[in-house]
């Protein structure tokens, strides 16, 4: 049984709240009707809850942004966040579980070829608000300018709209939008590599030591990439920390 000061950070209230971001269906998804969300991070949640020995509740966001925007709020006790500098002052990571892939969407008669071609001068760019890539490319593009998505949208209506000339996001949900709309292509390269890691808010160390030791222990075990291929993704298991 883990220690009290665990149980205190990571479930205070006798039970431990999950912040599960169905935005990223790489990781997670809602579930249909009244069931809950299904996804790697749910399955790493519900293991967690086994070991502390605790019922696990799902608060479930849009968006990565939406989680972070609440993470000193006391309205979930661990989340699944992608490692940024902008949200390490707002919660304690782990080392990452799982690699995935930042890239570009653009029509495909674009002259924009690869990612090197988008950050030029007079190029927009289409963000989900607060995603892992807006706060990377925010810190990183030296020319091109972000557009971020306004209530509604998402940055596949702003390419849609002609509003900007690429739609930055993870490789795969681009990939199964380029499926279904042949007059849009998705890049072959990269331009970040996004790690995926648990999280509890800051200054809970006790609680963050005890998902570090976890995270590390479902990486060797296989438990990640078991998940990992359950849910039919093609993301990469994060080398040990």
């Amino acid at each position: 049984m883990p220690q009290q000061d665990v149980l205190n950070d990571l479930a205070p209230g006798g039970k431990m709240r999950a912040a599960i971001n169905v935005g990223n269906i790489v990781l997670a998804k809602r579930g249909e009707g009244s069931a809950g969300p299904t996804g790697i991070t749910v399955d790493l949640a519900h293991e967690l809850g086994k070991r502390l020995g605790v019922p696990v509740e799902f608060v479930v966001y849009e968006s990565a942004g939406k989680v972070s925007a609440v993470a000193n709020t006391g309205a979930w006790d661990i989340c699944f966040l992608a490692i940024e500098p902008a949200r390490a002052a707002e919660v304690e990571f782990t080392a990452p579980y799982v690699l995935i892939e930042g890239t570009y969407l653009v029509a495909r008669d674009s002259p924009l070829k690869k990612v090197e071609d988008v950050d030029a001068p007079g190029v927009r760019i289409g963000v989900n608000t607060g995603a892992a890539y807006d706060l990377f490319l925010t810190r990183s593009l030296k020319n091109a300018a972000l557009v971020r998505a306004g209530d509604g949208e998402s940055m596949f209506t702003l390419l849609e709209a002609g509003k900007v000339d690429a739609a930055a996001g993870v490789r795969q949900p681009l990939d199964i939008y380029a499926k279904s709309h042949p007059a849009t292509r998705v890049m072959p390269d990269r331009f970040m590599e996004i790690r995926q890691a648990m999280a509890a808010s800051k200054g809970k160390f006790a609680g963050q030591r005890y998902l570090a030791a976890f995270i590390e222990e479902m990486k060797a075990s296989g438990f990640v990439a078991a998940a990992i291929a359950r849910h039919n993704q093609s993301a990469a298991v994060a080398p040990p920390a």
